[in-house]
C-alpha cells in the first residue's frame, strides 16, 4: 500500500507543495491537485502523448511519472508555455487550423516546443520523427508539421 507524501516541485515557474499518494501519476497531480486542466489524459500508459509536459525541460508523458519521482523537479505545462497563448507554436497552430477535436493538442504543442528547444532548425524529417510518439486520432499530422514549420519561419 502506497503512503501519502508531501512533495515540493516547481510547476510553470512556481514552487508548489503537493500531498498525495506517492504513486499518484504526475498527470493527476497537475490536473486534480493543481487544477491545471490543459494537460489531457489519453491512454494512461504512455502510448499516445496527450499528457505530454516538460519535465526538467524535456517532453515527458506525465501519466508515467509518479509523484515520488518528481520531487524537486521542474514541470512546465501548456499553461506555462505562455500566459496569453502568444507562443509562436500556439499562434502557428491557430493559423494552420491544426485542431480538429483538439484533445491531443496541448501534448502535441508541448512536444513541438521540446523539439524546437533541442533542435532550433529541424528538417521536415526531423519534425516527423520527433513528433511520432504523439498520436492524433483526427489525423492532422500534415497540419502539425506545417504549424511547426510556420513557427520556425516566424521565430
Amino acid at each position: 500500500m502506497t503512503q501519502k507524501i508531501t512533495t515540493s516541485l516547481t510547476v510553470n515557474g512556481r514552487r508548489v507543495s503537493v500531498t498525495a499518494l506517492a504513486d499518484t501519476p504526475l498527470l493527476w497531480v497537475i490536473r486534480e491537485h493543481l487544477k491545471l486542466t490543459g494537460t489531457k489524459f489519453g491512454c494512461g500508459v504512455g502510448q499516445c502523448g496527450a499528457c505530454t509536459v516538460h519535465l526538467d525541460g524535456k517532453p515527458t508523458q506525465s501519466c508515467l511519472y509518479p509523484l515520488k519521482d518528481v520531487a524537486g523537479r521542474s514541470v512546465t505545462t501548456i499553461e506555462g508555455l505562455s500566459a496569453d497563448s502568444s507562443h509562436p507554436l500556439q499562434k502557428a497552430w491557430i493559423a494552420e487550423q491544426v485542431p480538429q477535436c483538439g484533445y491531443c493538442q496541448s501534448g502535441q504543442i508541448m512536444r513541438a516546443a521540446g523539439l524546437l528547444r533541442e533542435t532550433p532548425r529541424p528538417t521536415r524529417e526531423q519534425i516527423v520523427e520527433y513528433m511520432s510518439p504523439n498520436i492524433c486520432r483526427c489525423g492532422t499530422y500534415v497540419r502539425i508539421v506545417r504549424a511547426i514549420e510556420r513557427a520556425l519561419r516566424q521565430a
